[in-house]
């Protein structure tokens, strides 16, 4: 059989018009005629593809699964389709993070890390006879090349063809994997580069370059940059200069054509747009997928002259490119600059010049912008001698010819192995069949890094081990056979006692930790804990998550007057518990940074707060940390039961609970932060804590408004980008790939959580939102009453009462439903103006400066800065009773209607709000939205409407910081939130000018009053 198979794929490599190279046809012996493991270092455009192919086949032929693994999605999802066309969709599956598709197909494409935990789970009882690593150099990665060592070290029977551009030295791979497996190893060592490639170090502006690379017909060219933000800048710098790349008026009709089929909806999309149309396109990893996607199928077919970008390109996507230019030989690596390494070098140099589409590769390496004028100084110069030469800039590393010479000599090293344990792989390996024990230590004894590096790695893993069985179980996620239990406290160093019961083997108060063996004696050990499906252990601190939501109390108690009665409070705290855990979206953050930076400073200028003050003031900002010190406080006692988790820390941030908190869309959202070129990274963290609370909290905690908000995130992520849809449907059914479908539809709209189809809010639904819209809309308020302006207040007053009575409310009886239905029936939406400005008496100009003036007699400050201006200041109660409103302005001694500056104004006490307005509207106001405009608009009505729902009025309440720390004194407003303030509506005032109001429920000012 093994002749017929190696034939059979001669001939069909033969009858594509693409013959075998010869080192593909020794490829193919190796692994068919004498089944052996293959170390295939195939130089990038050598066909390494087709190895792998023949690899499949000959799976397939002896009746086994097959797998194919790469670190990317991307990659995955292209060689998923390329397999379906060859061996047909039956035959074909893919499992990645994000889910899987015809699972049981005897040929299965998984990201790395996914064969590396089933392997873990099963080891050789795992059905899988070949595994085709592709990119296999990843095996040097720090963080995640534990995922392509894994295999190798649990699947002696299995057949592995590991393949990559630039592996370096593979000796101790390959006698390693050949001990372990008893079959032999073969090394290819026959690969040529069918593309050569001339390398040359260039001393001149980009610009230039180019335009002599497209008269010596040289492109497309692909620029290489040290970041996201720079390729961007190039790319637009370059398409300035209306440079000829010799696009001809075919190729611009063909792109304007392409351009229809994608909405440019985003505020990069619409820069990206008229890049593509002159044929410059821009790649990277921040960018949205359904972009990013364009412009790989732009250039793939040759549309595009040039494109800039980062690395990303360089790692296996199959574009057409002739040259590649790099703009830099220096990177950050997260923790500082240094020049690249052979490996990452020839990796990206590599993709120029593909095998069909060209006959000689071309790369370039840029000199230093500051070497660059220089030569160009000198070139200007009548007098050399008298040029005028910049340096290099200090303390920032630089390159030379020198530097690019070394690179192009200079071939990868071996790789080294970066083994690690985590809580996934230790409970993965817990279940494998077998000797439980032989299999946990394994783990920490026979692997790559023990071998290399000897015992000193061996003790470290062993402690690692040991550590995370032994918080595995003090947590309850596992029991071992004969486990006891003491008593035990813990303390935190702030004295907070945490009580409870631990194995006899746990680490104690000043105990000596325990060893591996004194551990493994109390198993073996069997999983106890109810984890909900899928529990995200792939996230290093899900199990304190999981422990510190076990305090979030799930029981159904009447809630107190004046709280949260929806629960929504804690549904955000659950978010921002989970987002502690998730990794950092460094891009989001530093936006989030800057963002917040800039208003604060805006409105302490606004606010007359000199510089300095100003300056000191940013010191203190940084991006929001919900929960904080309340999480850090719980790990601190967390890790004394948990001793491996003092390695980690929380991350405590507010992305997801930001965006619901502002009654953010993804758009808007980004637009705020100013930050277009993480659109990509903001999707995939979206896309990693959907997936994270869907793993982690606990079934008990999943109430209406937790569910509510996870339907919207789910809603937000397919809506942003409808090319992950569209994949999925491919991969559902490979066939649609080839039917013509209307990509010219407009997108569905995005909403932010609680926005109606109408563009009004269900601010019952997110009540978060309604506190943020409010508490900026009282700024100028704050500003106004700090400034003694009670002139202003009046006007302001008045507009703001015109406002909240020309508004037409929305009604959705459905609350959240409205954002899954679309489309609310006629009988669930009613229209009709606040009656806050009927019921509610208006303060006046002389009411505000009576109100003032009391005020100013007990303080002499009032801080309309950053102290002023915290959001600790403001709180919202969304079911207030008369006890929270100011004290006297309920009293029904005093007739609807009465002056509210009022009879008190000789008193010792500051004026009060005199009025039986307030139980007039809690009495007759419990559906704002029921009945017609008339009936709702009589003050004077005494009988609630029939058949209707309660929902009671809102009341918020801003603090004033007095400096004293009294805290005495606060403006109180009162709060619709059947009704929606839109940003649109445009009302003409007194003083003339249009509302420019952001969304905010409808709101009318009940004065200032003593707390």
């Amino acid at each position: 059989m093994p002749l017929e198979v190696l034939a059979g794929f001669e001939n069909w490599a033969e009858s594509t018009g693409r013959a075998l190279y010869p080192h593909q046809k020794e490829a193919a012996e190796h692994i068919i005629l004498e089944d052996r493991h293959l170390i295939a270092p195939t130089p990038t455009g050598s066909g390494k593809s087709l190895i792998g192919v023949a690899a499949i086949l000959w799976a397939l032929a002896r009746g086994e699964v097959a797998y194919y693994t790469a670190p990317l999605k991307a990659l995955v999802s292209e060689k998923f389709f390329d397999l379906v066309d060859l061996f047909g969709a039956q035959n074909v599956g893919m499992v990645t993070g994000d889910g899987s598709v015809n699972a049981d197909a005897p040929i299965i494409c998984a990201t790395a890390e996914i064969l590396a935990n089933q392997a873990l789970r099963w080891g050789e009882a795992l059905d899988v006879g070949t595994v085709v690593m592709d990119e296999f150099h990843y095996y040097g990665e720090a963080e995640r090349g534990w995922a392509w060592q894994a295999p190798l070290l649990t699947l002696p029977k299995t057949r592995f063809v590991l393949m990559s551009a630039t592996l370096g030295d593979m000796s101790f791979l390959e006698r390693d994997l050949e001990r372990r497996t008893g079959r032999e190893v073969a090394v290819l060592t026959s690969a040529k580069r069918p593309v050569p490639l001339e390398m040359a170090y260039r001393v001149e502006p980009v610009e230039k370059l180019l335009v002599e690379l497209s008269h010596q017909d040289k492109l497309p060219a692909y620029l290489v940059h040290s970041s996201q933000r720079a390729a961007v800048e190039e790319a637009q710098r370059i398409a300035s200069l209306n440079l000829d790349f010799g696009v001809t008026d075919s190729a611009r009709e063909q792109l304007a054509n392409e351009l229809k089929t994608v909405k440019f909806t985003s505020a990069f999309g619409r820069a990206l747009k008229p890049l593509l149309a002159k044929g410059i396109g821009i790649h990277h990893a921040g960018m949205l997928p359904r972009y990013r996607r364009l412009v790989e199928r732009l250039a793939g077919a040759g549309l595009l002259k040039v494109i800039s970008g980062t690395d990303t390109l360089g790692v296996g996507i199959n574009v057409p490119i002739r040259t590649v230019i790099m703009t830099s030989l220096v990177k950050f690596d997260g923790n500082k600059e240094r020049h690249l390494n052979a490996r990452e070098f020839h990796q990206i140099a590599g993709r120029a010049g593909r095998a069909g589409f060209d006959t000689i590769g071309y790369v370039f390496a840029l000199a230093p912008e500051w070497e660059v004028e220089n030569a160009l100084a000198l070139a200007r110069a009548k007098d050399p001698k008298k040029a005028k030469k910049k340096k290099a800039p200090e303390g920032r590393t630089t390159w030379s010819e020198g530097t690019f010479n070394r690179l192009v000599d200079s071939e990868p090293g071996a790789l080294a192995p970066h083994w690690q344990i985590n809580h996934a792989m230790v409970l993965n390996t817990l279940q494998r069949p077998g000797d439980q024990e032989a299999n946990l230590r394994s783990l920490a004894d026979d692997n790559h890094n023990v071998m290399r590096f000897g015992e000193e790695a061996r003790g470290r893993f062993e402690t690692t081990l040991a550590e995370i069985l032994e918080s595995l179980t003090v947590s309850g996620v596992i029991s071992g056979a004969e486990q006891t239990g003491t008593a035990t406290t813990l303390h935190s160093s702030e004295g907070t006692e945490l009580s409870g019961t631990v194995p006899t083997f746990a680490k104690q108060e000043d105990a000596t930790p325990n060893t591996l063996d004194e551990i493994l004696a109390a198993g073996p050990f069997q999983l106890t804990a109810e984890l909900p499906e899928g529990f995200a252990l792939n996230q290093t601190l899900a199990p304190f998550a999981l422990d510190y939501l076990g305090s979030f109390s799930s029981e159904q108690t009447a809630p107190p007057a004046g709280s949260d009665p929806s629960g929504f409070t804690e549904v955000l705290d659950i978010i921002s518990v989970v987002e502690a855990v998730l990794d950092d979206p460094n891009g989001i953050l530093r936006a989030q940074e800057r963002s917040e930076k800039d208003r604060v400073f805006a409105e302490l200028k606004a606010a007359g707060v000199d510089f300095d003050e100003r300056k000191a003031a940013l010191e203190k900002v940084t991006y929001p940390r919900p929960l904080e010190k309340e999480l850090n406080a719980a790990f601190e006692i967390y890790t004394e039961a948990n001793p491996w988790a003092k390695g980690f820390r929380l991350e405590p941030k507010s992305i997801v609970r930001e965006m619901v908190e502002t009654g953010a869309t993804f758009t808007s959202y980004i637009a705020r932060l100013g930050a277009p070129y993480t659109e990509g990274l903001l999707l995939r963290y979206l896309s990693d804590a959907w997936r994270a609370l869907s793993q982690i909290v606990p079934e008990e905690l999943r109430s209406v408004r937790f569910v509510e908000v996870m339907d919207w995130l789910s809603d937000t992520i397919r809506k942003i980008d409808s090319s992950l849809l569209d994949e999925w449907r491919f991969l559902e059914d490979p066939g649609l790939r080839f039917e013509e479908t209307d990509s010219t539809s407009a997108d569905e709209l995005e909403r932010a959580f609680g926005e109606r189809p109408d563009g009004s809010f269900d601010w019952e639904a997110n009540p978060a939102a309604a506190e943020n819209a409010l508490l900026k809309a009282l700024m100028p308020w704050l500003e106004a009453l700090g400034g003694d302006e009670f002139e202003l207040l009046a006007r302001m007053e008045k507009d703001q009462r015109a406002l909240a009575n020309a508004t037409p409310a929305v009604t959705d009886p459905s609350g959240y439903a409205s954002l899954r239905h679309p489309s609310p029936s006629p009988q669930a939406t009613q229209q009709h103006p606040s009656p806050l400005a009927t019921l509610i008496p208006e303060v006046e100009e002389s009411g505000w400066d009576k109100q003032l003036g009391a005020y100013w007699d007990a303080h002499d400050f009032m801080d309309t800065g950053a102290d002023g201006r915290n959001k600790r200041n403001f709180r919202l109660l969304t079911d207030p009773d008369e006890a929270d409103f100011p004290r006297g302005y309920a009293n029904p001694a005093t007739p609807v209607g009465s002056d509210p500056s009022g009879s008190v104004a000789n008193a010792t006490t500051p004026p009060r709000l005199r009025s039986s307005a307030m139980p007039s509207l809690l009495e007759h106001c419990r559906d704002l939205g029921s009945g017609s405009q008339h009936e709702v608009l009589q003050a004077e009505r005494s009988d609630p409407p029939d058949n209707t729902d309660a929902k009671n009025l809102w009341l918020g309440e801003l603090t004033l910081v007095d400096g004293e720390d009294d805290l005495d004194f606060a403006l109180f407003i009162a709060v619709d939130p059947t009704v929606t303030l839109k940003p649109e509506t445009e009302h003409s005032t007194e003083t003339g000018a249009p509302s420019g109001l952001a969304p905010t429920p409808a709101w009318v000012p009940l004065g200032l009053f003593e707390r």
